[in-house]
């Protein structure tokens, strides 16, 4: 069975890109930065933290 551990929105501003991220541990947050790739890179390595954090289940 499937389970969704987190979703990712990526909005486009007028000069700068939202990342909005919704997980169960680690709520819901946003990222901004002046281009697309440091913003991934900035919800890259925030999930990577949480998810090596976590619990197995």
């Amino acid at each position: 069975m499937e389970e969704l551990i987190c979703n990712v929105e990526f909005l486009r501003g007028s000069s700068e890109l939202v990342a909005r991220v919704s997980s169960e541990a680690g709520g819901v947050r946003e990222y901004r930065g002046p281009s697309s790739g440091a913003v991934i890179d900035q919800v890259i390595n925030d999930l990577q933290e949480e998810f090596e954090s976590a619990p197995s289940s």
